[in-house]
């Protein structure tokens, strides 16, 4: 059963050690907070471990009755640390031994089962749903004779599902676009929004320019960090080539500061247009239901181009969306060259799919819904 009114499901209440690196870009911390919260929504006790937490001072400046932030190092004393029900690495991280060791010899010792799960980065490839929930036993380490389960977050019923907080639909229909601009200091007088949360581009530069010539005018909301570096360096190009490439002013620019996940929701839900780069941005990009150019994260072996394509499959993209997803994510020859004209008003067959997509979604599980499922019949 799928719950969306914010009522929570009934469900064993467990405890989960969640165990997070910090790679770059916080993504990682993003998604095992977002999960840590969706969990508790639903009445479980959650420890997040991790290296880095310095993120959810801006991220979760509130925190979340049920979760409990606690410092990964090399030399956690994990006798001290009660024993819990599920362990979880993310996204291949791993667990430090001694932890391993201790809860190998407590579940020896008493017979008592954990469940212990890798949780695995997002794709719409097939593998996903070969690969979901499969066994996988540890043959060597602290944790030997014990048995890893990959879990799969996903876009179809066959997989893990994706994150969905129980109120989020509620949130949404309460939402007061108008009156969130204004507490942002966002002056707006109707012109079209578009949200830019990206790596560096190739195409930047050419958008921005051919969003200077459109004949409706844009304000672009640019998220702090890489992408708001990577627009000044593009604006600064641009000015040199051609002093006037934005002489009638119709491509603004309002650089944000640092949004806990919440307001990002919101920005997302406020535009009529979101870049998103990465996999938590993309997920909140399809909840928001508009539509969305997704910056898949680059890997030097090219291999996100077929989870790009894999992607734009399920979502059964038209066209024209394929190729500026082409063009943004610097598929294929001559990138740059590539980005088509960015519509005045975004043509049907660019919302439609999202829509589609997002319902198929709703009636779907959700991953934290879905790992409680798997772990409290397992156990």
């Amino acid at each position: 059963m799928n719950y969306f009114d914010g009522t929570v499901p009934p469900s064993p209440s467990l405890c989960w050690d969640i165990f997070c690196r910090v790679i770059d870009n916080f993504g990682d911390i993003g998604v095992c907070w977002r999960l840590a919260v969706n969990l508790a929504q639903r009445g479980q006790q959650v420890r997040l471990w991790t290296d880095d937490a310095s993120a959810l001072s801006w991220m979760a400046p509130t925190g979340m009755a049920g979760v409990e932030v606690l410092t990964w190092t090399d030399c956690i004393d994990a006798n001290q640390v009660s024993l819990g029900d599920v362990l979880i690495e993310a996204f291949g991280c791993e667990i430090a031994p001694a932890f391993i060791a201790t809860y190998a010899s407590c579940m020896r010792s008493t017979g008592r089962k954990v469940m212990w799960i890798n949780l695995e980065y997002l794709s719409a490839e097939k593998v996903v749903e070969r690969n979901h929930t499969l066994p996988s036993p540890v043959m060597i380490g602290p944790g030997c004779g014990l048995t890893k389960h990959f879990f799969y977050p996903g876009f179809t019923a066959a997989t893990g599902g994706l994150l969905r907080e129980v109120d989020l639909l509620a949130r949404q229909n309460q939402f007061d676009c108008a009156s969130w601009l204004t507490q942002q200091g966002i002056n707006w007088q109707g012109k079209r929004l578009i949200s830019l949360f990206c790596y560096e581009p190739l195409a930047l530069g050419e958008w921005l320019v051919q969003l200077a010539t459109d004949d409706l005018s844009t304000c672009l909301l640019v998220t702090p960090g890489r992408a708001a570096l990577a627009v000044k360096k593009e604006i600064l190009r641009q000015y040199s080539r051609n002093p006037l490439w934005n002489k009638r002013e119709s491509l603004s620019f309002f650089y944000l500061p640092k949004l806990t996940q919440l307001e990002f929701d919101h920005l997302l839900m406020a535009c009529d247009v979101n870049f998103v780069r990465g996999e938590d941005s993309m997920v909140r990009a399809l909840w928001a239901g508009k539509p969305l150019v997704w910056h898949i994260y680059p890997q030097h072996d090219e291999a996100h181009h077929a989870k790009l394509d894999a992607w734009l499959d399920w979502l059964q993209a038209p066209p024209s969306l394929r190729a500026f997803h082409d063009a943004w994510n610097a598929v294929g020859s001559h990138p740059r060259e590539r980005v088509g004209q960015l519509p005045a008003f975004v043509p049907m067959q660019w919302i439609q799919p999202i829509d589609h997509a997002r319902q198929r979604l709703l009636q779907q599980d959700d991953l934290a819904n879905a790992l409680i499922n798997f772990t409290s019949n397992s156990l």
